[in-house]
């Protein structure tokens, strides 16, 4: 099943800065092979189900291996059935109406 989600991944203990951490997740990302877009508070990402799910759990894993102790990832998750639709689609469909 193809899903777009949006996802923030927060972790805890590391300091002010989490900007390592959100890099290293954008690197698992584009490993697994996934579309994404990075913007101010979180990723959009699409693909199939299990891959996605896959990338979020390496997420939690290599960020626990880089040192953080907590980490909280809020996920907004979209699918459909009716046709087949990307992230670029739905940002062309806003944009064609301004």
């Amino acid at each position: 099943m193809q899903v777009i989600m949006d996802i923030m991944v927060s972790p805890g203990g590391v300091g002010l800065s989490v900007s390592p951490y959100v890099a290293a997740c954008q690197k698992i990302f584009e490993e697994a092979g996934l579309s994404y877009n990075l913007h101010a508070y979180g990723t959009n990402v699409e693909g199939e189900w299990d891959e996605v799910m896959a990338a979020v759990k390496r997420c939690h894993t290599d960020l626990h291996d880089m040192g953080a102790v907590r980490i909280t990832s809020h996920m907004k998750v979209g699918t459909r059935n009716d046709r087949k639709q990307t992230i670029a689609d739905k940002i062309t469909s806003v944009e064609e109406k301004l």
